[in-house]
């Protein structure tokens, strides 16, 4: 089996539970903070959803060089959030699964202001940087969800608003 072969049932195993909680984000609450440290659940939502593009950025190329001008997506409706996420989904689902074993063990690069912030093989980058950091903050969505008295849905079995 293929480290692609191995990663993909994960990956579309979390993409899933990701969208059911992308679907319950309510548009009128985008501009809502938990914490004044926290990001808004429209800008939360959004950084969800443009994480799996990472994973096209891993496969793709052999650096990602952030700059200060870099501009994240903010979606304003539900629609365009979707829409990235299904995108972004898509794309690097493709990426990964044409993705040799010899590629994904190749040493891939972020970098901001030309300092190198992560180097790893780019098979570890797609579990920790793209899948892991999505369930991260997938987690902390769905306290922005609970805090809003939004059903949560179940991930990993029912939730407490399913039973």
């Amino acid at each position: 089996m293929t480290i692609s072969e191995m990663l993909l049932p994960e990956f579309d195993y979390e993409m899933a539970n990701t969208r059911k909680v992308l679907e319950r984000v309510p548009e009128d609450k985008y501009g809502w903070k938990l914490h004044e440290k926290s990001f808004t659940m429209g800008r939360m939502a959004s950084h969800i959803a443009e994480m799996p593009g990472w994973g096209t950025y891993t496969v793709n190329l052999d650096k990602l060089e952030l700059t200060p001008d870099f501009k994240p997506l903010n979606a304003s409706t539900q629609a365009e959030l979707l829409a990235a996420f299904d995108k972004n989904v898509t794309e690097a689902r493709a990426a990964i699964a044409g993705a040799s074993d010899e590629h994904l063990g190749k040493t891939w690069e972020l970098l901001f202001g030309g300092q190198v912030v992560l180097s790893q093989p780019r098979a570890g980058i797609l579990r920790s940087m793209v899948m892991n950091h999505i369930i991260h903050h997938r987690g902390q969505l769905t306290m922005y969800l609970r805090a809003q008295d939004v059903p949560v849905p179940g991930m990993y079995g029912p939730s407490a608003d399913e039973k």
